[in-house]
């Protein structure tokens, strides 16, 4: 088959989707992936991010730590520098790898019983001596929590351990409070009480000195005396029915657990729900008990310090209700977290969520997001937010006022103290999370569709933060994806040629390359065997920054391999190639709310420049006017350098422009920076006018050697030393190669 028969069956795949002869293979006759992927076969062998300990107890202050970080930890604790450790950090590394092995294979439990399992499999084909180790190695890890992997249940699990984590320190503040308050109230029942008559009676009297001493007094003598003009209440009825009212609010509330015995008292209420509806429904119904308690603490407070005026602050707390709580007031209390199930993003009872967000409520709502490539058509599908779940938290920022956090299962543990922060932050945050593609969807784990669609652009991590400052800047961040500040992630790839010669380059990862991963686009694609490739066949992000019509004569691939890591020219239609455009698009939109590619600062550059360049040409023209009949020619300059970097600055600048028709030497004097370098080789030569601005007074009160070492010293290179004007003056065959540079 001639080359224009193979460009024409490959330009008609390209533009239709359809394969025609037998040049063309379907993706899905052998199994394919992105070429990038070929050294990730087997992620059990991989030492990364993941398993990753969900800390219940610990030395760490942390809620979540990688597992390699811990096998490192105890192999620098323990195994000697040398040959002497070697043998421990052996033995010690393969339990790591029997840990992700097992996880992999469905194992679940807790770091200490999983470490035990598998030290056991092991020491079972090694000596007595290799148990010992292993279990040294397994007492000095520090911590203890469930052992998880990037699957699918990893979003929920990490997301409400992290809630778990923050609120658990929010209660022990608030009970710190709670009990501060409890027992200065307290104190001023029982003091009152001492002085009363009640307290003053026999029987108060020997319950206040023990049995120890009963027998020694004489308590209904004692209770005669003290007991003269004894009020009958120290405090007055309206303040004690205050107290002893916000006493049993403080001492019966149910928001944060009981530091008591389990059993006492009622129990406390619950705060994770799977649905939004749920929860405003919760909210709303204990609204009344949030105000009694916030109004009892109040009353505490000031109690405790004897400052309640009742002419001032009865009518305040008579009218005090809902309208009175402030942020603050509503940050005592456990945010209430709703973790969506994945796959019931759509359902009814998750419809408010945006107004839900918008309204403030202190609400932390989680989506788990598992699709990215699903076909977008009207009049199909439903989804309950109003926008599409991909794109959720992109909308969500539009409302303001929120907390908001975009990223990958993959890149939870990275993004762990920013999701710390989100969780703890007063108001509502959203937590949109890709959890991987279904399992219908490849062959890949998870953790590496994860990863591929944040590395790719379809799923970018990305935090959006109201409260942390004033302006997009410090507000919001993609600081957490590779390559931000370009199109698409790159990555050092290398391969062997026909030749078996290695070959060095990079690789872009695109948003095409992602939906190759997934057997449901196997359409979209074809794979070219090597004798039918062409020239016109170009790599996929090369082919999107061709103009349009220089892309009708190319035909887009990407690179895969197989399963015996072969590699693959994989032609990908149209219709993905568009989606890879949208999905850039959306990129760059993430990209300008980054502050990178700015539209608004181009533009605003580019006038500048513009206006500059006007200002610059007409500067410069009278300039040519008035050196006309003059000998030396003053113009304009830039800031001052050593000779190689600035002959390096003079090449690499845009031309200057033209010097007038002679050889005498001249200054870009409008540019000079007044930086006295020139001066200081020649004050008689170089001159400062009432700008302060070099200029050549006297062309003749010099050497051509210092004009060159002048123009060689100028940061800015603007002195240009023209030709010499003594043709006897040593060395200037290489004074004149030097002046090249800057003429």
């Amino acid at each position: 088959m001639d080359m224009a028969a193979r460009f024409q069956d490959q330009q008609v795949f390209h533009m239709t989707g359809r394969r025609s002869g037998d040049g063309l293979a379907a993706l899905d006759k052998s199994p394919m992936r992105p070429a990038l992927f070929a050294g990730y076969r087997d992620l059990t062998r991989l030492r990364h991010d993941f398993p990753l300990v969900l800390v219940e107890s610990g030395i760490t202050d942390g809620y979540a730590v990688s597992l390699t970080l811990l096998v490192n930890h105890v192999i620098e604790t323990l195994a000697p520098r040398g040959i002497e450790g070697e043998r421990l950090r052996k033995h010690v590394l393969r339990l790591e790898r029997e840990l992700r092995a097992g996880l992999a294979g469905g194992a679940e439990g807790d770091l200490s019983e999983l470490w035990a399992t598998a030290a056991a499999k092991l020491a079972s084909d090694a000596d007595e001596s290799v148990s010992k180790v292993l279990a040294l190695a397994g007492d000095s890890l520090g911590v203890d929590g469930a052992l998880v992997d990037c699957d699918d249940r990893l979003p929920s699990r990490f997301m409400i351990h992290a809630w778990r984590h923050v609120q658990a320190q929010k209660a022990s503040v608030f009970h710190g409070h709670l009990d501060r308050l409890q027992r200065r109230l307290s104190d001023i029942l029982r003091a009152a009480f001492v002085r009363s008559e009640a307290g003053q009676r026999p029987d108060a009297l020997r319950a206040s000195v023990g049995g120890m001493h009963a027998d020694d007094f004489d308590f209904t003598a004692m209770s005669r005396l003290v007991s003269r003009n004894a009020p009958k209440d120290q405090l007055p009825a309206s303040r004690r029915r205050r107290i002893e009212w916000a006493l049993s609010v403080l001492t019966s509330q149910r928001f944060h657990a009981s530091r008591s015995l389990p059993g006492s008292g009622e129990a406390s209420y619950g705060f994770l729900f799977d649905n939004v509806a749920e929860a405003v429904a919760a909210y709303r119904e204990r609204l009344p008990q949030v105000v009694e308690l916030v109004k009892a603490i109040a009353i505490a407070e000031l109690e405790a310090r004897n400052d309640y005026d009742e002419k001032d602050h009865d009518p305040f707390f008579e009218a005090y209700d809902a309208n009175s709580l402030t942020a603050d007031d509503l940050a005592l209390f456990p945010d209430y977290l709703v973790c969506i199930p994945v796959g019931r993003n759509d359902l009814p009872e998750n419809a408010s969520l945006m107004d839900t967000l918008s309204s403030g409520l202190p609400v932390k709502v989680v989506v788990q997001v598992t699709d990215l490539l699903e076909e977008a058509s009207i009049g199909t599908g439903h989804f309950a937010f109003g926008v599409r779940s991909a794109r959720l938290a992109t909308a969500a920022m539009g409302l303001g006022g929120m907390f908001v956090l975009q990223a990958a299962s993959s890149s939870l543990y990275r993004l762990r103290n920013r999701i710390e922060h989100g969780m703890g932050c007063s108001g509502p945050a959203l937590f949109s999370v890709f959890a991987g593609a279904p399992e219908a969807a490849g062959e890949l784990p998870r953790y590496l569709t994860a990863a591929a669609a944040m590395e790719s652009r379809a799923f970018p991590a990305f935090v959006y933060d109201a409260a942390a400052g004033e302006n997009w800047a410090t507000r919001f961040s993609i600081e957490h994806n590779r390559n931000p500040e370009i199109d698409w992630a790159k990555e050092p790839f290398e391969y062997a040629d026909e030749q078996m010669q290695r070959v060095r380059g990079e690789s872009a990862f695109t948003y095409a390359d992602f939906a190759m991963c997934d057997k449901r686009n196997a359409a979209h694609f074809a794979v070219v065997p090597r004798d039918r490739w062409t020239s016109a066949m170009m790599p996929a992000v090369d082919w999107l920054a061709l103009p349009e019509r220089e892309a009708t004569e190319r035909i887009p691939y990407l690179l895969a391999v197989d399963g015996d890591d072969a590699l693959h020219r994989v032609l990908v239609d149209a219709r993905m190639m568009q989606a890879t455009k949208r999905c850039l698009l959306l990129w760059h939109r993430i990209q300008e709310h980054a502050g990178i590619h700015d539209s608004h600062a181009e533009r605003l550059l580019a006038r500048e420049k513009a206006a500059w360049e006007i200002s610059r040409n007409q500067e410069l023209d009278a300039l040519r006017k008035a050196s006309a009949g003059a000998p030396t020619v003053v113009s304009e300059a830039p800031p001052p350098a050593a000779g190689a970097v600035a002959a390096a600055v003079a090449a690499s600048a845009p031309p200057p422009e033209e010097k007038p028709p002679s050889d005498d030497p001249w200054i870009e004097t409008a540019r000079c920076p007044s930086c006295n370098e020139c001066q200081l080789i020649n004050p008689e030569l170089f001159l400062y006018n009432e700008n302060k601005q070099a200029y050549i007074k006297d062309a003749n009160a010099r050497t051509f050697r210092q004009l060159v070492e002048a123009a060689e010293t100028c940061q800015v290179a603007i002195i240009h030393p023209g030709k010499p004007r003594n043709p006897d003056e040593p060395g200037l065959e290489e004074l004149m190669k030097r002046a090249e540079a800057f003429n």
